[in-house]
C-alpha cells in the first residue's frame, strides 16, 4: 500500500510539471500571432519591417478619426501619441525585432484600456 501511495504521488508530480511544459509548448508556437496584455499595454509581433507597420498606424489612426499629437523617431522606437474619444491619451510604440519584423505596443490611458487597445491594434493589423 504504501509503494503505491509514493507511485501515485511521484506520477501527479510528474503530470503537473509535464502541463507547464505544455502551456510553455502552446504560448511558444503562438508567440508570434497573438496579442499579449503586458503592463496595462496591448503587444503583438509582426512579420512586416517597421517602417511598414508606421504607414498602417497612421492610416489606422486616420481610419479611426483619432488625430496624431506628436511622433518621436530614435534608433530603437517609434512612438506616435494620438487621444482617444473619451480624452485618453493613445500612446504607441513600433520597435524593429529584426529588419523584417517588429513589435507593437499599444495603451490607452495611463494604465490601459483593454477594448480601446484592441480595436486599435485590429485596425492596424487591416493595414498591414
Amino acid at each position: 500500500m504504501n509503494k503505491r501511495f509514493v507511485v501515485f504521488i511521484t506520477l501527479i508530480g510528474l503530470s503537473l510539471s509535464l502541463c507547464g511544459c505544455v502551456v510553455l509548448l502552446a504560448g511558444a508556437v503562438g508567440g508570434a500571432g497573438t496579442a499579449a496584455w503586458l503592463s496595462g499595454k496591448l503587444v503583438q509581433e509582426f512579420n512586416v519591417p517597421s517602417d511598414r507597420a508606421i504607414r498602417a498606424t497612421h492610416n489606422a489612426l486616420e481610419g479611426l478619426k483619432l488625430p496624431i499629437n506628436k511622433e518621436t523617431t530614435t534608433s530603437e522606437v517609434t512612438q506616435i501619441m494620438s487621444r482617444y474619444t473619451d480624452g485618453k491619451t493613445i500612446w504607441i510604440d513600433i520597435k524593429s525585432t529584426t529588419s523584417a519584423a517588429c513589435r507593437i505596443e499599444i495603451r490607452v490611458g495611463a494604465t490601459g484600456t483593454k477594448e480601446a487597445e484592441r480595436k486599435i491594434l485590429t485596425k492596424i493589423s487591416a493595414y498591414l
